[in-house]
Formats: C-alpha cells, sequence, structure tokens
C-alpha cells in the first residue's frame, strides 16, 4: 500500500467515525502505530485532520472542502550554498522534519561565488518538485536587483537562514533564519558579566552569516554601552591567520582582553598562534566564537554562540508544508527568526560545559 493509498484510508475511517484515538485507529487499520502517526502528522500540517492529546478528527471546514491528500509524495527542493557542518545540521532538521511530513528532500548546492543560484534552482524546478527552500548567496543587504527572479519562481518558497529587507521585491516570501544579533547580544552580554567593557570583534565578510554577525556587533556595543573597539577582518580565511593573531595581541595588549570570532573553525586556528605569541585563552584573553559547530572539540574548549541550525531547516520544511497542503491564500507570509543560545565552555567565564544561556 503506497503512502497516499494509507493516508486515504485514514481520512476515509476517521471522517466516517468524527474522532477516534490514534492507537486505535491503527488497530482497526491493522497497521503499525508509529506509520499512522507519522501519516496523522503530515494530514494534520495539510489541514485535512485534525490532532488533539492523541486523537484524531476531522476539521469542521474539511468535511464538504475539497480533499487536500496529495495524490503523490510532496517533493521539496533544497538549495544551499555549501555542504558544510553549518549546513550540514540545517539539512538534517529538514530531512527529519520532511520524513516525518510525508515529504521528500532534493537538493542543490550553489557555492558561495559562483553566482549559479538561478540555475540551480531552475535544475530543481524542472525536476517537478512541488516547492522549495532557498538560501540564496545574498550579501547582509539582501537581493540586488538581479535576486528578484526568486520573487517569480512557479512553485511556493522559503528563505532559508535569509531575509529579505522590507523594501526588497522578495519581502513577501515565507522565511525562517537565526536572529545573529541576538547572538551577537548575548556574548556582549557574558563578556559584560565577565567585567569587559571593550570586546574586539574578529569576523570573516564572505557570508551572509558574517556580515549580520558584524552588523549585529556595531549595533550591540552601542545598546550595551561597551568601549568601541575596530573590526578586524579575516579576509582570507586559514591564510592570514598570523596577520589576525598579530592584530588580535596588540589589541591585548593595550588592555582590550575579550574577543569574539566568526566563525568556529578560524577561533580554533588563531588559540596556537595567540599561544606563540604570549595571549593564552582564557588566562589572558576570554574568547568566544560564533556558530558551534566545532566548538567544543577546541582545546580548550570554546564558549560559543550557537544558532538554532537544526531548527531552522525543520521549521522550514513545516512552513513550506502548510503552505503546500493547505492551498490557502489567506495564510500570512511568515517571517520567523529563532534566537541562538550561548554554549558557555572554558575559553570565556570557565563554566561548565554544560551550562547554557538562551
Amino acid at each position: 500500500m503506497t503512502a497516499e493509498e494509507r493516508r486515504a484510508k485514514i481520512v476515509d475511517l476517521v471522517r466516517e467515525l468524527g474522532s477516534i484515538r490514534v492507537v486505535a485507529l491503527a488497530e482497526r487499520l491493522g497497521m503499525a502505530p508509529v506509520t499512522v502517526r507519522r501519516d496523522v502528522v503530515a494530514l494534520a500540517a495539510a489541514g485535512v485532520l485534525r490532532r488533539s492529546h492523541g486523537t484524531v478528527s476531522v476539521p469542521t471546514r474539511a468535511v464538504d472542502g475539497p480533499r487536500l491528500v496529495p495524490d503523490r509524495e510532496w517533493v521539496v527542493g533544497m538549495l544551499i550554498p555549501a555542504v558544510v557542518s553549518y549546513f550540514d545540521e540545517i539539512i538534517d532538521g529538514a530531512r527529519a522534519t520532511a520524513e516525518a511530513l510525508g515529504a521528500r528532500l532534493a537538493l542543490g548546492i550553489a557555492p558561495y561565488g559562483l553566482g549559479d543560484d538561478r540555475f540551480q534552482v531552475a535544475q530543481l524546478t524542472e525536476s517537478g518538485v512541488d516547492g522549495l527552500l532557498v538560501t540564496p548567496n545574498w550579501t547582509s543587504e539582501g537581493p540586488s536587483g538581479e535576486g528578484a527572479w526568486i520573487c517569480d519562481l512557479p512553485v511556493p518558497t522559503v528563505l532559508v537562514e535569509r531575509r529579505a529587507p522590507a523594501a526588497s521585491a522578495c519581502a513577501g516570501l515565507d522565511s525562517v533564519s537565526s536572529d545573529h544579533h541576538h547572538g551577537v547580544v548575548l556574548a556582549l552580554r557574558h563578556f559584560l558579566a565577565l567585567g569587559h567593557t571593550s570586546v574586539m570583534l574578529a569576523a570573516r565578510r564572505d557570508t551572509w552569516t558574517a556580515l549580520q554577525v558584524r552588523a549585529g556587533y556595531c549595533a550591540a556595543v552601542r545598546e550595551l554601552g561597551l568601549t568601541s573597539s575596530p573590526l578586524i577582518d579575516i579576509e582570507h580565511p586559514g591564510r592570514d591567520a598570523e596577520a589576525v593573531a598579530d592584530r588580535i595581541r596588540g589589541n591585548v595588549a593595550e588592555g582590550v582582553r575579550a574577543a569574539l570570532v566568526h566563525n568556529d573553525q578560524d577561533a580554533i586556528q588563531l588559540m596556537p598562534l595567540l599561544r606563540a605569541r604570549g595571549v593564552r585563552v582564557p588566562d589572558d584573553l576570554d574568547l568566544i566564537s560564533y556558530d558551534d559547530v566545532f566548538a567544543a572539540l577546541s582545546a580548550p574548549a570554546l564558549t560559543a554562540v550557537a544558532p538554532p541550525k537544526r531548527a531552522v531547516g525543520a521549521a522550514a520544511l513545516d512552513l513550506l508544508v502548510r503552505r503546500l497542503g493547505r492551498h490557502d491564500p489567506a495564510l500570512p507570509v511568515h517571517h520567523l527568526e529563532l534566537l541562538p543560545t550561548l554554549q558557555i565552555r572554558a575559553s570565556a567565564g570557565k563554566a561548565a560545559a554544560a551550562d547554557v544561556l538562551g
């Protein structure tokens, strides 16, 4: 029996009975409870059924309305800029939610700097996807004029870890992203609690997240009343680490003993270079990294801002399936921003690794 046939039987039986517990529904149908529960989740997300405390029923608006059970498995195209650990977690969140909701994920990759977002999206849409999760190669300002093509895609689209400015033509698209401003504020507040009144930022400028972190830092310094410190550019990740370490050492010599570094990889590479220059973490410098992908594996373990990567992927997939399933033009556009947490470890605060601030 196909997933569509199973779900049609579930809907028919629930309509006949009006309301039934999921366990009893599985018994009547002779199906595994876990399979029925998964199908019920998908049907509820589509607005066909209603779930409440283990019971499933038919919403009033669905009794006489059109059947919204899809005649085939939904296929969701997902475009990301790189297969790296940050996006691996986003993919995992989307994939797990897709499986729970009866959808299938199809992946496309448009590497940073190549400018082939449009080509990759065209490949996905031509393959017959029902909707798209898209992480375009935008700057911190959002899409340029050429990026407006995203607004005209033929299937429902959710931006992932991107949000178009209000004045952009793409502002009418659903989006799910991390609130990186909040993430930076968490880090700076922690530094304040440790007694620091000035914090340096060493950051890349080649990705959306990096540019959002930089903008968030400038705003947060003003909001929290910290003394401004010049930004340290990581122009060529991995290649200019010696120069970045020299600048950090110079700031430490001038009394700035707290640093936020984007991202984990750069922070881990910097620490032995700083030790070679007489700057030990955390004895001479409290250090927080941004991303929390590899931070816990560092020596010492890095306190890190952790964007809710898996939750972003899960929420984006869930939102797209809701829009696919409801076929409801009155469903408002969603701009969801999920808040990062701060994972406190040995590099700043010397607290237990299990401590979490949110």
